[in-house]
């Protein structure tokens, strides 16, 4: 036997070994299936104390033991006797003895062990007076650390397998009995020694037992000296910031905490002077702290401010004078909540005396946030290098200027919008006044001074009323003349793009923005250029009506910048023009359309010649690009047009449409080509909807062929908007129409049945996705149709099959459309009132009893595989984000075939692996279950199978040798 114990260890420590030595991944990929497989073992008990207990042992493989034995205790507790545990607990303690010095990681593991045990040995009682006494008094940071974790694992390790009633017996027992106590020895190991005063331990302590110690207790107590006293100390600092911030967060229900805040609130003033002796030292880590404790408690005690504005003022300018010194830029984000919390409370009609009061304190907010917007001026000789190389920070940098821009919509709320915009009005003249003289094209002067208002600009934008007559008008002549630096330029039409609204009230501004903006796509910058075709799409999108006399000359200026900008630039622009183009009288919109788009299909179909012969992906991208193109005009021009009359944009889809087919002809195997041409199609449907009635058949043709020919997912997407829009009660579509449609709809599902029967799932996931997305439409607007289909038996057929997926968009899909379908089968269908017989008055509708059973009987016809693969999935593959539908998938069967459910549920239990079930679990499992089921309390029902596969989902791992019985068999169709 000890033999075979050594040959363990050495099997262990060689895999553990080559998971840390550089090897091949195979090796790697073996060792972690033999230490995972391990870890699940019985075994693993005996060999756990083993690696702790030998010399020999590696810090690294007693680190593994020690954290292998907590998942023992917390998942496998039950592979040992009951009468065993109290040994378990006394090797634990005897092994923390050994380690009470550390390694700390090492320690912490086996405090982890002995919270978990002590969580579950019910019989165990004086836990803490036991634990205390064992360790002795030479291992305070151990007993510290143990009394830290505790109340973590009790309140928030709901890993544990208890009842809910023994939970809350074992968290009485632990922790509310013992609070009294807890405070007293802590108080008690404060006053020890200055050592002890300032151990870091000691306030990890408090912040952990805080939970069940009221906070009103920990301030009225010694120990709240030692947390303010800690803060002096480096040592300590962190953790006594940590302390602090929990029980600031505990005085959040002000009325109840009135005379605490009262004692908290002078100590946390004295605090303030520290602020300029951090920022002056240069101790960032330390200021980024003390930051937190005055953002936390503005944050906690918001209304207290709200309510007495002069008693809290000192408070609210510590926060205010924290952003100003934070000279990296590191602390000011934890303000950020604060002053949204504030915002919101005091621009209260009921609060308005105190943003009154506060308007000077905001007004000063907004000078400091347009500061910390400035670039860093570079110290090297490169001045275009502002970062020093560092993209990383560069990007932080960007993301961390749109959350100030935040703060400064929060300040125009406080103190209006026209007093923020002054002030960014205010420093664009003091820039220009002061260094607009120096400015050449080769040097502009502190130009990240004039660039921050500029973004301040554009961040302030979105609270600006196009009514806004005091600043703007002064301040757009402005940025329009602003020197040609990158950056100056790239913000400036940055900001004119948030303000295109205001210029569609205001014409008479118009034509100078626009040829800024049309400069910039000549500018060097890429970032330039991009930004221009942003702006130009705001304009177009805002000023449509201003610019449809500019059609035509627009059309020369389009053609002639397309072919130089980047695929987002090119959809922007496009963007702006047709939405100009939609600005048109409704008998210049087919000439228009044509203008602008045969140019786009001429180059389209360039592209496409040469992407024909070439080995190259390039051209086939720009076939798709060009696409999208065509998309983003249908998208947007959609003239009003009575039913009666030809609408002019559908008669130029009629033109195209031949053109758009023979490209999908022509690239099947282009998924990208093929997937804008079905969205294209399906933007033509959703933007004139019945309208495109005359293109109809034809369109359905090249919808069923393209998805026979390529096995593509996007053809049943462009499906999909048909279904929808003809579907039966639609406005203006005739019954024979939905019939058609509907029939259609079919031709497609069998396409998809012969796809599924001759390639597996794992080969399909995106056409499963897009197919069962499309069912739960087909089941909204046609669930008579389809239920009543004889196709409808092998749909169910293959979405069993598809459960075997492990990607998690297609099985979402799918699960939806099974707890959509299942549905059916109750008085109470997932469905909309669409459709034959609707009333607008009618909230709901009773489900056809015909329909509920026949969904029964396609389900019993199924037999138990439904059954068999939602809980197979559940057990081992489906992902986390899927269970909480499969779940409800059980839910519905067991609803409408309660026994016939539970008799699945039993029979695809007793197929799990042999020993993978512990016993009599299964047994106990089917009791509970069927207690509920004749009860009818389908949900408890739902909740036990929730927690019997998670459970054992943490237990096992799927075998290697396959799933035995549970594999799942191959879908087969002859349709």
């Amino acid at each position: 036997m000890a033999s075979e114990t050594i040959d363990g260890l050495d099997s262990i420590l060689a895999a553990l070994a080559t998971m840390q030595a550089n090897v091949e991944r195979s090796q790697k990929s073996q060792a972690h299936d033999y230490l995972e497989k391990f870890q699940k073992s019985p075994e693993a008990w005996t060999q756990t104390h083993s690696l702790l207990s030998s010399p020999k042992t590696t810090a690294e493989a007693k680190l593994f033991a020690a954290t292998t034995l907590k998942g023992k205790i917390t998942y496998d507790l039950d592979q040992l006797p009951q009468d065993s545990l109290f040994s378990l607990r006394d090797s634990i303690l005897a092994l923390l003895v050994t380690f009470h010095e550390g390694p700390r990681p090492i320690r912490t593991q086996l405090c982890v062990c002995l919270a978990n045990l002590a969580i579950q040995m019910l019989e165990w009682k004086n836990v803490l007076a036991h634990v205390g006494s064992t360790l002795g008094s030479g291992a305070g940071d151990c007993i510290l650390e143990f009394l830290r974790i505790l109340p973590e694992e009790v309140t928030e390790g709901r890993k544990i397998h208890l009842t809910e009633e023994e939970l809350a017996s074992r968290t009485k027992d632990l922790l509310e009995e013992n609070a009294s106590q807890v405070l007293t020895l802590l108080t008690q190991y404060a006053r020890s020694s200055a050592t002890a005063a300032t151990n870091p331990r000691l306030f990890e302590c408090i912040s952990s037992w805080l939970r069940e110690i009221p906070a009103a207790d920990v301030v009225n107590s010694l120990l709240f000296d030692a947390i303010i006293n800690a803060l002096s100390e480096e040592t300590s600092f962190e953790a006594a910031v940590d302390c602090l911030c929990t029980i600031l967060r505990d005085t959040q229900e002000v009325d109840e905490s009135i005379d605490i805040i009262r004692v908290i609130y002078p100590r946390i003033l004295l605090l303030r002077p520290k602020i300029s002796e951090f920022a002056n030292s240069g101790d960032f880590e330390a200021y980024k702290g003390l930051t937190r404790i005055f953002a936390e408690a503005g944050e906690a005690w918001v209304v207290m401010i709200a309510r007495y504005p002069s008693d809290f003022r000192g408070l609210v300018e510590s926060i205010l004078e924290c952003c100003g010194r934070d000279q990296d830029r590191d602390a000011i984000a934890l303000t950020f909540l604060f002053w949204y919390e504030f915002k919101q409370i005091i621009t209260l009609d009921k609060y308005k005396e105190t943003r009154l009061q506060y308007r000077d304190v905001f007004s000063k907010l907004v000078d400091v946030m347009i500061k910390h917007l400035e670039y860093p001026r570079p110290d090297g000789a490169d001045q275009t290098d502002l970062f020093d190389g560092d993209r990383e920070q560069e990007e932080k940098f960007r993301e961390f200027r749109h959350q100030m821009g935040d703060v400064l919509k929060d300040c125009c709320d406080v103190i209006t919008v026209t007093d923020c915009l002054g002030k960014a009005f205010d420093l664009i003249q003091k820039w220009i006044s002061t260094f607009g003289p120096q400015a050449s094209d080769s040097s502009v002067p502190n130009w990240q001074e004039l660039e921050a208002p500029l973004f301040s600009m554009r961040a302030m934008g979105r609270m600006v009323s196009p009514e806004e007559n005091v600043v703007l008008r002064q301040v757009i002549p402005l940025i329009v003349q602003i020197p040609d630096h990158e950056k100056l330029r790239f913000q400036a039409i940055m900001a004119l793009a948030r303000y295109t609204d205001w210029t569609a009230q205001h014409p008479e501004f118009l034509q100078p923005q626009l040829n800024f903006v049309i400069a910039g796509f000549s500018h060097n910058s890429k970032e330039v250029v991009r930004a221009a075709a942003l702006a130009f799409k705001f304009f177009g999108t805002d000023c449509r009506k201003l610019l449809a006399n500019n059609v035509t000359e627009l059309h020369s200026f389009y053609e002639s910048v397309l072919d130089n900008l980047p695929p987002i630039s090119q959809e922007e622009i496009t963007e702006g023009v047709a939405c100009i183009i939609s600005a048109q009288e409704l008998s210049k919109t087919y000439a228009t359309f044509k203008l602008y788009c045969d140019p786009v299909i001429k180059r389209m179909m360039s592209r496409a010649n040469e992407a024909r012969t070439s080995q190259d992906d390039g051209p086939r991208l720009a076939v798709a690009d060009y696409l999208q193109l065509l998309t983003i005009f249908v998208q947007n021009i959609q003239p009003y047009v009575s039913p009666q009359e030809e609408n002019p944009a559908v008669k130029y889809c009629q033109e195209i449409l031949p053109v758009l087919s023979a490209i999908a002809e022509n690239f099947t195997n282009s998924v990208p080509i093929l997937e804008r041409v079905c969205r294209c199609w399906r933007y033509m449907v959703l933007s004139y909807r019945t309208a495109i009635l005359p293109l109809l058949p034809n369109l359905a043709q090249q919808l069923a062929s393209g998805f026979e020919n390529s096995k593509q997912g996007c053809f049943l997407w462009a499906t999909d908007s048909v279904l929808r829009e003809f579907a039966e009660g639609a406005e203006f579509v005739d019954e024979s129409t939905s019939r058609a449609i509907f029939k259609f709809f079919e031709q497609q599902a069998l396409a998809f049945l012969r796809i599924m029967n001759d390639l597996p799932p794992e080969e399909l996931p995106d056409v499963i996705e897009d197919f069962f997305r499309l069912l739960i439409d087909a089941l909204i607007y046609y669930h008579q149709e389809l239920v009543f289909s004889p196709v409808c038996f092998h749909i169910l057929s293959a979405s069993i099959s598809a459960l075997t997926l492990q990607q998690e968009s297609p099985l979402m899909a799918t699960l939806h459309f099974l707890r959509d379908f299942l549905s059916y089968g109750t008085d109470h269908p997932n469905s909309s009132n669409f459709g034959n017989g609707y009333n607008p008055s009618q909230t709901s509708r009773s489900n056809p009893p015909e329909i509920q059973e026949a969904v029964k009987q396609m389900v019993v016809d199924q037999k138990d595989f439904l059954v068999r693969r939602i809980l197979t999935g559940m057990m081992f593959s489906f992902p986390r984000d899927c269970l909480q539908d499969a779940s409800g998938v059980l839910l519905t069967l067991f609803e409408i075939l309660p026994q016939v459910t539970t008799n699945w549920v039993k029979g695809t239990i007793n197929m799990l692996p042999t020993g993978s079930v512990r016993t009599g679990e299964a047994e106990r499992l089917m009791n509970a279950v069927e207690v509920k089921v004749q009860g009818g309390d389908f949900r408890k029902v739902r909740v036990l199978l929730q927690d019997f596969t998670t459970s054992y989902r943490r237990r096992n791992v799927a075998p290697r040798e396959g799933l035995g019985r549970l594999e799942a068999t191959r879908f087969q169709f002859k349709g």
